[in-house]
């Protein structure tokens, strides 16, 4: 990133710890204002994840950053029969566990605390990896995604959603006006976090989107780098393979 941007800026801990604190404090309500602030139409994009995934037909999966589960979810109900989701939050995990266990997937998603920049698994282990909204969230972007690198099979995909910035008018200027004053106050009103959602579209606004995150994918070694922009370039999907 051109700048690190930190949750709590007077904070001594480091990013990772202080994404992992924010993430604990928000998790009872992130899935439902997170609709609210999205309008609902991150459910779309997940969508198209899922469809990209399934069409590679995996056999086990990684949700990285999966917070409380909603895209492992997906992947399981897919047809994904084996599921691991991993987070630094406890807090995300604890409310994710609730959802898959109210589901009935106990048996096919596992939800696992754990660093994405020291991944507790073997290399080649997963035909499938994906992370949503989480690739902003590393510690450090490289080190994050030559982990996923390692442990992705050769040959199998690896989808990225995450945010982006509209370069546009109207909508450029639009989606600068909602995210540097509407979504804090929206996210002051609802959480118990006051900066968390400051946070979210700072680190938003710094991330190298488009093609400066397809040519890191290239360094790191990935192949097959496409992007798919969304809804007038609010979010991003990225695609490789190994």
């Amino acid at each position: 990133m051109a700048k690190k941007v930190t949750p709590y800026k007077d904070s001594k801990l480091a990013k990772k710890k202080q994404v992992e604190q924010m993430f604990d404090t928000i998790s009872d309500n992130y899935d439902g204002l997170n609709r609210v602030i999205s309008f609902g139409i991150d459910t779309s994009w997940r969508k198209k994840v899922i469809q990209m995934v399934m069409n590679t037909q995996p056999k086990n999966a990684l949700d990285i950053a999966t917070g409380t589960g909603d895209l492992a979810i997906s992947l399981a109900e897919a047809g994904v029969p084996d599921v691991i989701g991993l987070d630094l939050s406890e807090g995300m995990l604890s409310v994710g566990r609730k959802k898959i266990e109210s589901k009935g997937l106990d048996n096919k998603i596992k939800m696992t605390q754990g660093d994405s920049e020291a991944l507790p698994f073997k290399e080649n282990t997963f035909d499938a990896i994906t992370v949503a909204f989480g690739v902003r969230n590393f510690e450090s972007l490289e080190k994050g995604l030559a982990e996923i690198y390692r442990v992705l099979k050769p040959g199998g995909i690896f989808i990225v959603l995450e945010t982006s910035v509209p370069t546009k008018a109207p909508f450029k200027q639009g989606y600068k006006f909602y995210t540097k004053y509407m979504l804090p106050s929206i996210g002051k009103l609802f959480s118990k976090d006051k900066v968390a959602y400051k946070y979210l579209s700072d680190s938003a606004a710094v991330f190298p989107f488009g093609e400066k995150f397809n040519n890191i994918l290239k360094k790191i070694g990935f192949n097959k780098v496409n992007h798919h922009p969304q809804t007038m370039g609010v979010a991003t999907i990225y695609s490789a393979s190994k």
